[in-house]
């Protein structure tokens, strides 16, 4: 279970069907996820520390027969346990019925007094089993739930919560840890759903790895696990040509921070060499900040030419941070798009499409990247809604694009297009990033973004492995610096994390 696939509700479906098929019982997966419930109350609050009742609250599925078992094993262990049902124990069906009728102490109607008094609550109401909002009994008790005192531990996600879009209702339970089954979901990693699930335990039931040859993963959490493999790593017998050229195009004289940020990213990250594209005006002021990163002259009509060239070693462009809105910038854009370079578009370079994103789409390929914001993701595409459905509307927008798009924010979406090829893992995968500090919402932290996914493409990787990978960095270097961050300080950070990546131990993941 290391390989940070997450699943879908459909696809966990099929898993356990292939289970059941080759001869696992329901009931035998069910214990087991019942027992990791149990075994996870323990380390949530220990026996000494608890103040009173496991309160299980169970509904009416295969997520309220989880919480019986569990409510049946803790007895077992002498803690003192209260379990309510929503609805009528003699409505339960298959796998719930007889987990119910295994259970030896008093089942109660769901209530909001149930939870009176409660040391723990465990929330075995709905799980995945529920993509609509609660009501009655159900959203009383768990207001109830979340009013109290105790702590909560939900069973598979928290209740109220939609374990493929991690969107939740009112009221949904918050919980200080979350144990599930097999993968993660989702709306583990996707917010609102990961601040309401708290710590997530991840159990093995007794699925075989065959048994996921039911479903084609294509959905990841977004760490070295996934990318890691295909990661650059300097050559002995290597030089800066072999590491690749990262391009950068400036905005004009005041407006050329961007670009050096978004170099010092890429150099950074380790292309072999990086060089500002500046407008005559803004030439000097680059001139006083730049050392290893080059400077050349490149007016709005003259992209094309740096990144031409007969020369062997791979190349990458940056095109939008500070450079304006307007036909300049997307003329830069669409140069960039017809030659050989590979292109990040960020920030103004995706703007300047707005109202037109179609001669956009016709120009970019497959591994080509997007990095847009949610307003900027609202002007290319105005009838996708990742308020709704960030996944969904990432993959979306990267079918229609053609191209790679990255959706930032504190839950990143990486999706490729369904033609892309990232590097062995299928097309059209995405990954979701939950590495991301709040320190990131500062000026300049999405210019070294672009910066670093140019650096990795340059250096060779794909543009769904490079924005994966670079994303990683970007909140791992903002974790490294912590409190007080600022965007300059980035690129600086990235030493110290890729040496956490080489360190003993690291090998199976590089």
């Amino acid at each position: 279970m290391s390989d940070g696939v997450l699943l879908s509700t459909a696809q966990m479906r099929a898993v356990e069907a292939a289970a059941m098929a080759r001869g696992l019982a329901g009931a035998a997966l069910m214990e087991a996820a019942g027992k990791g419930v149990a075994d996870a109350v323990t380390k949530t609050v220990r026996p000494e520390a608890l103040q009173g009742p496991v309160v299980v609250l169970c509904g009416p599925g295969n997520n309220g027969g989880d919480g019986l078992v569990a409510a049946r094993l803790l007895a077992a262990a002498g803690r003192p346990v209260r379990v309510g049902l929503l609805g009528e124990k003699q409505s339960l069906k298959g796998d719930a019925r007889l987990m119910a009728d295994l259970y030896e102490g008093e089942i109660a109607p769901l209530g909001p007094a149930l939870v009176e008094g409660a040391g723990l609550v465990v929330d075995a109401l709905f799980g995945t089993g529920l993509a609509r909002p609660l009501e009655g009994a159900a959203a009383e008790t768990v207001a109830a739930a979340n009013a109290s005192p105790a702590p909560t531990l939900a069973v598979d996600i928290p209740s109220g919560v939609d374990a493929d879009t991690g969107a939740a209702g009112s009221p949904a339970i918050m919980a200080v840890r979350t144990v599930t089954f097999h993968r993660k979901k989702p709306g583990h990693v996707l917010f609102p759903g990961r601040a309401l699930c708290g710590a997530v335990d991840i159990v093995d039931i007794g699925v075989a790895a065959g048994d996921m040859t039911a479903v084609r993963p294509d959905v990841y959490e977004n760490d070295p696990r996934l990318w890691g493999a295909v990661l650059p790593r300097p050559s002995l017998m290597g030089h800066k040509y072999h590491r690749g050229a990262v391009f950068v195009s400036s905005g004009p004289a005041t407006r050329t921070g961007a670009a050096r940020l978004a170099a010092r990213g890429a150099l950074r990250i380790g292309a072999g060499l990086v060089t500002v594209l500046s407008p005559p005006d803004a030439l000097a002021e680059h001139a006083a900040h730049l050392n290893a990163v080059m400077l050349a002259e490149a007016a709005a009509s003259a992209l094309a030419p740096h990144l031409q060239g007969k020369d062997q070693y791979r190349k990458a462009v940056v095109v939008g941070p500070a450079a304006g809105v307007g036909d300049a910038t997307r003329d830069k854009a669409l140069a960039a798009l017809g030659s050989p370079a590979g292109v990040v578009l960020d920030a103004d370079g995706l703007t300047s499409f707005a109202g037109a994103p179609d001669i956009l789409f016709a120009a970019l390929r497959p591994d080509d990247v997007l990095t847009p914001h949610e307003g900027e993701f609202a002007r290319l595409f105005p009838d996708i809604d990742p308020r709704r459905d960030r996944l969904a509307a990432a993959r979306a927008a990267a079918a229609r694009a053609g191209a790679v798009t990255v959706l930032k924010g504190p839950d990143t979406v990486i999706a490729a297009p369904p033609d892309g090829a990232p590097d062995g893992k299928g097309a059209g995968v995405a990954a979701i990033n939950v590495n991301a500090p709040p320190d990131l919402a500062t000026a300049g932290a999405g210019d070294v973004l672009a910066g670093f996914i140019a650096g990795l493409m340059a250096q060779g990787m794909s543009g769904f492995a490079a924005a994966a990978a670079g994303t990683w960095f970007h909140g791992a270097c903002a974790a490294a610096v912590g409190p007080g961050l600022i965007a300059e300080d980035l690129p600086d950070a990235v030493p110290s994390v890729w040496r956490s990546l080489l360190a003993p131990g690291k090998g199976d993941v590089l």
